[in-house]
């Protein structure tokens, strides 16, 4: 199995040469976990050399070259803008009985629902770009309901319905922008095509890979994954382990790489149904209740978990590690402060 480690982490830009930019970054990977902003520009950090958060928001902001939206398994995802049009096609379907189920939960009625995308709609085109609090307040003062995690719900409406993604920032904030003045319109889009698609890439940025590890990160039923996988057969080859990879992708597997900090929701950890090649033993401390903490990677293994508390990296190690792999973390983690814009640090605490 370690093999297949060390080629996905050589997919997944961990290990060997890394991408000279943050779409980049999105173009191997297609989709980087996003709820957590933080966490989705450090997963751009390292797999990239010589580019920070800023490069991150000005692809967003300024070239309008990235955008994130609710897309596979029904998270927020950092996609590049011209793989939007497809990728929402074959994720965002399945994901309309649940989000009507939860906006029935938030006791919006179906008129309530149109009223509320109106809302949305309207205040995007008079005011926009506007972030979730300016959009709160525009659906309070129309009385739409927006208590609780009513306005999330409907949010993700909106995005499942093609209408909003998150494009900009204004100031530390994701804007909302409106679909259609935000990105050139897109052309017809053949399903079939799509599927193969989201199979090529797929495999380019996590390949070794299983049609069931296809499925389960891109949000898809088996069959679909199953049919994109069978579109590109002959660009495919079969392991004798039952994985496929492409067959066009010369990529050795690299060796593990430096000692390194990765954020929280990294896609390392996402990408198929198995996590314990990286996690192993320290699961339970690295993902717990849904939620995915920064970890330190040692040898393309978890071997400890990390923070920012005020203004300064602390790492929590989960075994103890040598003095050299300890003095590598905490040279990555003022690089990871570097980064994000927030200074050097303090030694970190082990």
């Amino acid at each position: 199995m370690s093999g297949v480690h060390t080629r996905r982490l050589t997919a997944q830009l961990l290990a060997g040469r890394t991408a000279r930019d943050p779409v980049a970054v999105c173009e191997r990977l297609l989709a980087v976990q996003g709820q957590d902003p933080r966490g989705a520009r450090l997963a751009i950090r390292a797999r990239t050399h010589g580019v920070s958060a800023a490069d991150v928001d000005r692809a967003l902001t300024e070239d309008r070259s990235l955008l994130i939206t609710w897309c596979n398994r029904g998270t927020l995802h950092l996609v590049r803008s011209e793989d939007y049009p497809w990728l929402a096609l074959l994720t965002t379907s399945q994901l309309r009985t649940s989000n009507a189920t939860r906006l029935a939960q938030e006791e919006f009625t179906p008129a309530e629902i149109e009223r509320g995308l109106g809302v949305i709609e309207r205040s995007l085109v008079s005011e926009g770009p506007l972030t979730r609090a300016q959009l709160g307040h525009a659906l309070q003062r129309a009385d739409v309901p927006i208590a609780g995690q009513a306005i999330i719900h409907l949010l993700f409406r909106a995005a499942i319905d093609g209408l909003i993604v998150r494009g900009p920032m204004i100031g530390r904030q994701h804007a909302y922008v409106l679909v259609r003045d935000w990105l050139p319109a897109p052309g017809p889009i053949d399903g079939d095509v799509a599927l193969a698609e989201l199979a090529r890439r797929y495999l380019a940025g996590h390949g070794p890979a299983s049609d069931r590890d296809l499925a389960r990160w891109a949000g898809v039923p088996l069959r679909d994954a199953r049919a994109g996988l069978s579109a590109i057969a002959r660009e495919l080859v079969q392991r004798p382990d039952g994985l496929v990879e492409l067959a066009c992708d010369v990529r050795r597997a690299a060796r593990f790489p430096a000692p390194r900090l990765l954020g929280a929701f990294e896609p390392v950890l996402l990408g198929w149904q198995s996590r314990e090649a990286v996690l192993g033993e320290h699961a339970a401390t690295v993902v717990s209740g849904g939620i995915f903490r920064g970890f330190a990677m040692v040898q393309g293994r978890a071997v400890a978990v990390w923070a920012i508390r005020n203004g300064r990296v602390v790492i929590e190690p989960c075994l103890p590690v040598l003095d050299e792999v300890a003095g590598a973390l905490e040279s990555d983690a003022d690089a990871v402060l570097t980064f994000l814009g927030l200074g050097q640090a303090p030694a970190s605490e082990g």
